[in-house]
């Protein structure tokens, strides 16, 4: 879930499943989308096995050895490496994998490459000179509409086409009452200068896109470069795929691909417990009930002169067990300061959430970081008194101003 989405400052984005470039690949082959073909390898072995399978069937006699990992630039940390034999595809691979791979979309400490992708070499001389591409697909949230956003300027950062030649980018606004419509996939084509054979096989390539995109209920395509080669054929050399998980019910095979090494894994535990966790930077931990609660709660820690560590909402059901998995998950994080419970007491009763919190910390043990509880809502004055005599390391509060001024004094 590490991937910006280009061009698209829009709020409120549903929670993401990433794939791989491989996966994608696939998924796109399987709805007519010309692909770079390729073959997956966990090791230096198979990576040279998997070269020998891919010349049999396309004839290829150069390679290209590709990370497989959440993140783009890829190429630019060492990550995607030529190969003109089958000992260059074993010393490319050994040098990839296990490799901490750092591109402009990981942390400073990169990630770790599991996989490599053996793919054939498609920059084959020719008639005509390769052409490079940029197009992706997602969702416009404030015009409800799925867009198509283009450039001719294909394999470089989208983002630095925008800041410096905005002009050479395009948009195609699709109507979900139609659908894309035949006028819209050669306007691309003409606009990305394509005459000819290439002319007719981008309209195809868009058109198989865009039915892919629709098909698995995805948030995100981005095909970056999308390849015209030097005889004339339309084709996918990457691919960037993220899923809206609120989808997947409905495509139980594409929720197997999910890769949880990719993921954070303080996230992936606190996805299995039930908890909506998203790890931050910073060194206040959150503990809050509903989603917007939760967003003014990291503002009030900011404006105290912390920072959030994490998005936690526990639900409308915080007993003493979610309360303390919860915790224990905080508690992971080293740099984690101080915590702030933030409740609110509506169909559940404050002081059968304070019940729970003085449950879960006597269960967990000492602490060592302090605890700042505010419960506000139905039998809000009994929770504080209940938590004011458990005799355990908490710093009850009522009105937000009251958080607010103990986050600044205990963290600040």
């Amino acid at each position: 879930m590490n991937r910006e989405v280009p061009l698209c400052g829009n709020k409120e984005s549903p929670v993401l499943m990433n794939l791989h470039e491989y996966q994608g690949k696939e998924i796109l082959a399987r709805y007519g989308v010309r692909i770079q073909r390729g073959k997956v390898a966990s090791t230096p072995e198979e990576a040279v096995t998997a070269a020998k399978a891919l010349t049999a069937e396309t004839g290829t006699q150069w390679y290209v050895v590709k990370a497989q990992v959440h993140a783009g630039g890829r190429g630019k940390g060492g990550g995607v490496k030529l190969a003109k034999n089958l000992d260059e595809v074993n010393a490319r691979a050994s040098d990839i994998l296990g490799m901490q791979l750092v591109t402009p979309q990981t942390s400073k400490a990169g990630k770790t490459v599991h996989q490599v992708l053996i793919a054939e070499d498609v920059y084959y001389p020719g008639e005509s000179e390769p052409e490079e591409y940029y197009m992706s697909i997602l969702l416009d949230r404030a015009a409800g509409r799925n867009m198509i956003i283009y450039s001719p300027e294909g394999g470089m950062d989208i983002e630095t086409v925008a800041e410096h030649s905005p002009e050479k980018i395009f948009t195609e606004s699709i109507d979900p009452a139609v659908g894309l419509q035949d006028f819209q996939a050669r306007r691309i084509a003409f606009n990305l200068g394509l005459s000819g054979l290439a002319f007719k096989e981008m309209v195809v390539f868009v058109k198989c896109l865009m039915a892919a995109y629709q098909g698995i209920d995805a948030s995100l395509f981005e095909i970056n470069p999308v390849l015209k080669t030097s005889d004339h054929k339309i084709m996918a050399v990457d691919a960037k795929v993220s899923l809206d998980e609120n989808g997947l019910f409905r495509h139980p095979e594409l929720a197997a691909l999910r890769d949880v090494r990719e993921e954070d894994a303080t996230e992936v535990k606190a996805g299995e417990a039930g908890l909506n966790f998203v790890k931050l930077d910073g060194n206040v931990g959150c503990m809050v009930n509903g989603a917007g609660l939760a967003m003014a709660t990291m503002d009030i820690i900011k404006m105290a002169g912390g920072n959030p560590a994490n998005f936690l909402d526990v639900g409308g059901t915080a007993n003493a067990e979610r309360v303390e998995k919860a915790f224990r998950i905080i508690l992971e994080d080293p740099n984690v300061k101080a915590i702030l419970i933030n409740i609110f007491g509506g169909i559940v009763r404050c002081d059968r959430v304070a019940q729970g919190i003085v449950d879960a910390y006597q269960s967990i043990g000492e602490i060592p970081v302090p605890i700042i509880v505010r419960l506000q809502g139905t039998n809000a004055a009994e929770a504080k008194s209940l938590i004011d005599k458990s005799g355990l390391k908490f710093y009850s509060a009522i009105e937000l101003k009251e958080a607010s001024d103990l986050v600044k004094e205990l963290v600040a």
